[in-house]
């Protein structure tokens, strides 16, 4: 007879199958093995050199791309330590909408070196403090590595300098092309004298065909969709928008009509195809040309539409219907009613074009106080467009940066090890062991320049050696030269115009030191037993995009 081997301490609370683990192998650097491991696949993405991954999801949908939140968003991590780095990285996108690589290597390079730090004998509370303490120093010496500043952010020639940096490290060698694209789609929304931009308002339109340097821009919204009707052109448009049918009018209750002859039925549908015109001349009156709606456009309502010379566009999104009603300054109607003067938009022109095989509607603007701007990317393949879409992203988010702080710190890792060359000096001045651990934080600044080396094909090593000793001669802008020629690794970085928005760093350092300490501040993991059950089921024609 065996032996009953009761169950003790946390086991006897938790259902069988609850797993525990605590202490610093089983805990600690568990959560930070996983977190390298996480790093490391989105290191050799970084920087203009940076290889793309291939990402197939659990959607089967393929992804081909260098952009560092796109990965982690299709990668399914189940660890809940990585998951923490996820999060810091998305909250990064959101605030600033650029500096997701560097949070997630900079946070997984410092967890590496705690490990190191820990097993030397440091308790976690000393790392973290040292950690801390480097950060609110790092984030004090920042404001004076600022090397240029927007004076203004309606000056073409002077945004397009500065963003430039945050498209090549995306396209590079399309750099200078999709930064005309961007600079003009941005600075002809924004009114003068505002410091705050929608980039809701920046429109991204892929067709295929061509190649990128066929992308085009232009003010007003573009749409994937043919017109309903005959009439496909129109000038000097008042536009009316209803988000319901255009259509003879449903009672909200079923009714019977009895009809005992041929007559009534004639007189029948006279009638209501008689209150459906009296609604659509109503409507041609008030000043409309134009009907955009939401739902259906049935036959006779169009044949009317046709009859009186107005256009009709049937939008499927009611996103994009409230852009257009954005764009065109109008308000959208929920029934079949003429409209107000102040209800109705106005569009410079309306029409149909036929971009490469693509039959689009444009609905463009041409005074100079347009809300939305719409840029036109071309490309072979669906995988190069998404990425361009990528890259105007990074190139959008930078400008709405830029309008709310237009300071900027040296790039090309100039700033990261000046940043590291003044924090170990500062770590010497301080007693107690936290000071291993703000040697560690500016040695794990030192990632940045090092990734970028390494992925360049250059010698890590060397140029790190080359960038301390400049750095201590004084050249705080003294950066890594990716197109080096003649064995030249070192180059002046605020004067090339390599330049990051001071504020993207500032957010990247905070998120990624947070990261780095709430991983470290954990020391138990417990996982309840997975809930049973059947799987829910997915579709396998969905699309996030959509």
């Amino acid at each position: 007879m065996a032996m009953h081997v009761p169950r003790s301490g946390l086991q006897n609370m938790m259902k069988d199958g609850a797993q525990h683990m605590q202490g610093l192998e089983e805990a600690v650097y568990r959560n930070i093995n996983a977190c390298k491991e996480l790093s490391h696949i989105v290191r050799t993405s970084f920087g203009p050199n940076g290889m793309n991954k291939m990402i197939v999801n659990h959607l089967d949908k393929l992804f081909v791309t260098n952009d560092a939140a796109t990965i982690i968003k299709e990668l399914d991590v189940q660890h809940p330590a990585a998951k923490l780095l996820i999060l810091a990285s998305q909250q990064q996108e959101h605030e600033a909408g650029d500096g997701t690589n560097f949070v997630i290597m900079f946070a997984g390079k410092l967890l590496e070196k705690s490990e190191t730090l820990l097993r030397m004998g440091l308790s976690t509370a000393e790392v973290i403090e040292g950690y801390e303490k480097a950060h609110k120093k790092a984030v004090e010496l920042l404001p004076e590595q600022v090397c240029y500043t927007l004076k203004d952010s309606r000056d073409k020639e002077e945004v397009a300098k500065t963003m430039r940096t945050a498209i090549a490290s995306k396209q590079f060698g399309f750099e200078d092309f999709i930064t005309q694209l961007v600079t003009e789609a941005c600075v002809s929304i924004i009114p003068e004298g505002s410091t705050t931009f929608n980039v809701d308002n920046v429109r991204v339109v892929k067709i295929p065909g061509c190649g990128v340097l066929s992308s085009t821009v232009l003010k007003g919204m573009v749409f994937h969709r043919k017109l309903q009707g005959g009439q496909t052109h129109a000038l000097k448009a008042r536009i009316a928008v209803y988000t319901c049918a255009v259509d003879t009018i449903q009672t909200e209750t079923k009714g019977t009509v009895l009809i005992k002859s041929a007559t009534e039925l004639k007189q029948f549908s006279k009638g209501e195809e008689e209150l459906l015109e009296a609604q659509i001349v109503a409507i041609k009156e008030a000043g409309a040309n134009v009907v955009v709606t939401n739902g259906k456009v049935g036959d006779m309502a169009l044949h009317f539409l046709e009859r009186h010379g107005m256009m009709a566009v049937k939008l499927t999104s009611k996103y994009d219907l409230r852009r257009l009603c954005r764009t065109v300054g109008a308000t959208a109607l929920p029934r079949l009613t003429p409209p107000a003067p102040n209800e109705l938009g106005a569009c410079d022109e309306i029409k149909v074009e036929e971009i490469g095989d693509t039959q689009v509607t444009i609905f463009r603007q041409l005074d100079e106080a347009s809300l939305v701007s719409s840029i036109i990317v071309r490309g072979a393949t669906d995988n190069i467009m998404d990425d361009i879409e990528r890259a105007v992203d990074d190139g959008v988010n930078t400008y709405k940066t830029m309008t709310r702080d237009g300071r900027f710190v040296p790039g090309a890792g100039a700033t990261d090890m000046e940043l590291a060359h003044q924090l170990q000096k500062y770590a010497e001045t301080i007693p107690g062991l936290e000071q291993y651990a703000m040697h560690a934080f500016a040695e794990s600044l030192e990632i940045g320049a090092h990734t970028l080396a390494e992925n360049a094909g250059a010698k890590a090593q060397e140029v790190i050696s080359q960038m301390y000793a400049a750095h201590d001669k004084g050249l705080k802008t003294a950066g890594f030269d990716n197109e080096g020629e003649d064995g030249r690794l070192l180059l002046d970085a605020a004067e090339k115009g390599i330049v990051d928005c001071m504020s993207v760093k500032q957010w990247a350092l905070k998120y990624a030191t947070e990261a780095a300490t709430t991983v470290l501040r954990v020391d138990q993991i417990i996982m309840a037993k997975p809930a049973g059950g059947p799987k829910p089921r997915t579709n396998p024609n969905y699309d996030e995009d959509d």
